[in-house]
Parts: C-alpha cells; structure tokens; sequence
C-alpha cells in the first residue's frame, strides 16, 4: 500500500508542482503546526460571549483529538513518513519529526471547520474549504500518505460531531439542574 500512495505523491506532485503552490501551501499548511492556530482560534471565540459556544465545542473538538491522534493512534500505528520510506520525494519543508499516521494537520483543520459549520454555516463554509486546502497541502508538500490525510479528515469530522453531542448532553443536564434547584 505505501508504494501506491508514494507513486500517487509523485504523481500529484508532478502534474501540479510550481512556485506559486509551493510558497501558498508552504505557508497555509504552518496554519496547522502543533494545532496553535486552532487553539488560538478557540480561546478567542470562547471570549467573546456570542461565539462562546462554538469557541467550547471547538476546544473539546481538539482535545479529543489530541488523545485520538496524538497520544492515541499515531504512537499506536507508527507509520514513519513518505519521504523517510522514499527520500527522491521532493520536500519543500523542514520535515515534521512525529509519526504519519493519521494527520494531525487535517483531523485539527476539520475538527475546527466541521464545529464552526454546526453553528454557521456561512463562516463554516469557509473554514471547511480552509481545512481542505490545509489536508491537501500535506499531500501537495509530500509529508503524509493520502491515507493519512483521508484519516484526519474522518477522524476530524467524527471528533467534532461527537463533541457536538457531548456538549449538547451537558447542556441538557445543566438546564434540568438549574429547573430542579
């Protein structure tokens, strides 16, 4: 399987290789390094009282995968980088010193895009196309498996939804709290 996904890298990199995608995805990618971008994005809706909501539900949407991915899967899988397994791969990147497997930029992207879109669609359209690009820049920059990436986006979504029923839970036994008291 790692050979296919290799030769669809070089493939993908071949057809669309240039200096303008190498310098735009170069630099949205950084939007996902260590999920700070995320992080910073959460805290700052969680202090405004209109979006605090979504700021929640878009932190526990990281930490969830935070413990999926980072902690969880990918000691668990071990799968070591592209370029590791085939180093004529072309990288444009300092390489990521973690595992492969799944990506953690694509999972954070979508855990963050899918919350907002639950809650707006207008600004959540544009962060799932943000979170596309992001995905796709892993690929593009050769430093993930498509696998990889199909993962983090499935296991993004996934994290976000069932934060979404989480926090609806708490907040259904928070107002059946307040009514008894």
């Amino acid at each position: 399987m790692n050979w296919f996904e290799i030769s669809l890298l070089h493939r993908l990199h071949d057809a669309l290789a240039c200096p303008f995608l190498d310098v735009t995805l170069s630099t949205l990618t950084h939007l996902g390094d260590s999920g700070i971008f995320w992080i910073v994005l959460a805290f700052i809706l969680i202090l405004i009282p209109k979006t605090r909501r979504i700021g929640m539900h878009m932190g526990l949407a990281l930490l969830f995968g935070l413990i999926v991915c980072n902690l969880g899967l990918k000691p668990l899988v071990h799968r070591i980088r592209p370029y590791d397994l085939d180093p004529t791969l072309t990288l444009i990147i300092a390489p990521p010193s973690d595992l492969s497997f799944p990506s953690g930029h694509a999972a954070a992207a979508f855990e963050a895009a899918v919350t907002v879109f639950r809650h707006d669609k207008r600004w959540g359209t544009g962060m799932l196309i943000l979170a596309a690009v992001i995905a796709f820049s892993r690929l593009y920059l050769t430093v993930h498996y498509p696998s990889d990436v199909l993962a983090g986006i499935l296991i993004g979504t996934a994290l976000a939804l069932l934060a979404g029923w989480v926090m609806g839970k708490a907040e259904k036994r928070l107002r059946v709290k307040n009514k008894e008291s």
